[in-house]
């Protein structure tokens, strides 16, 4: 088999789909390196929440862009595609395939795609912001953006107080509305893309899938590992790390919010949610060739490949 010249492999799928397992058998198979694209494997410390590959695993098949921030820093898509775009061409220089590997839809989309000039976050404008939804309620902000960006405050729900607060943020900081700047993308990726995605067809084998693992992940010392985080003064809630699926809600636990039998509930039923976001991407995309997570792993390697002949 002589692969495709320049070809790049998209690895694609809900969370506990198996793609882990796939993407190192690829990687034994070809002249490949793995990408990861997910927004919850880049923080350090952040190891059994994520379902990060274990050491043993990294060792036999590493992976770029873990670990590569600390839990107090923010990375947007933006910074996503700057990253693998530079990593692509790096792999295919040294004459490998690039494997992206993930399940952050938002990322691989950013990629294909191209993303909006969107100012990164200021501080203070959006400090600004939720002092005046303190005092006179994220109902009036919304009413605020209808004026200034009708088409999102359409879209944006009034008790989204985040959103609000983004699209209000953009729009003081460039004068324009994100309605204008999302409609500008930058150079579409123009590499030759063999896109896969792999799922149980039964949902109710993925939903037995997620909450096993999130069962595993608590007895390998998910909650320990959640409580040196919080030990952290500069780790809040309120941070994309800590918003990460399983975080929260253990976050809530250990604050006393809700019982350890709630946190496991709650836990189990975002990341169902997350699933679900997932496949719903999934079915829109286009050119996209499905994988059984039931079928043995040797067949979905072989159709993987068979693509590339």
């Amino acid at each position: 088999m002589t692969p495709t010249k320049a070809a790049v492999i998209f690895l694609m799928g809900p969370t506990a789909s198996g793609k882990t397992a796939l993407a190192t058998e690829l990687y034994q198979r070809l002249p490949a390196e793995l990408i990861s694209v997910d927004s919850a494997l880049i923080y350090r410390g952040m190891d059994i929440g994520t379902a990060k590959p274990t050491s043993a695993e990294l060792k036999l098949a590493p992976h770029h862009l873990i670990d590569i921030r600390d839990p107090s820093q923010s990375y947007s898509a933006a910074d996503f595609r700057a990253d693998a775009l530079r990593l692509v061409a790096e792999i295919q220089h040294r004459g490998n395939i690039p494997i992206l590997v993930g399940g952050t839809m938002l990322y691989f989309k950013a990629l294909l795609e191209g993303i909006s000039p969107l100012p990164e976050a200021d501080p203070q404008v959006r400090a600004q912001i939720e002092r005046e939804a303190a005092e006179k309620g994220w109902s009036a902000l919304h009413h605020e953006l209808a004026q200034i960006d009708p088409v999102s405050a359409q879209r944006i729900h009034p008790n989204d107080p985040q959103r609000i607060n983004r699209a209000l943020e953009v729009f003081r900081i460039t004068g324009r509305s994100l309605t204008d700047l999302t409609a500008q993308k930058g150079e579409p990726f123009s590499f030759p893309v063999h896109q896969f995605a792999i799922a149980p067809k039964d949902r109710a084998e993925l939903h037995q899938r997620i909450a096993l693992r999130f069962k595993q992940m608590l007895a390998a010392g998910f909650e320990q590992e959640v409580h040196q985080l919080k030990l952290r003064a500069d780790l809040h809630p309120d941070l994309p790390a800590m918003r990460c699926v399983g975080y929260r809600q253990m976050w809530q636990y250990l604050d006393r919010e809700c019982s350890i039998e709630d946190m496991e509930e709650r836990g189990i039923a975002a990341t169902r949610q997350l699933a679900k976001r997932q496949l719903t991407w999934l079915r829109s995309w286009p050119q996209l060739n499905w994988l059984d997570s039931d079928a043995p792993l040797a067949e979905n390697l072989q159709a993987v490949l068979s693509s590339l002949s």
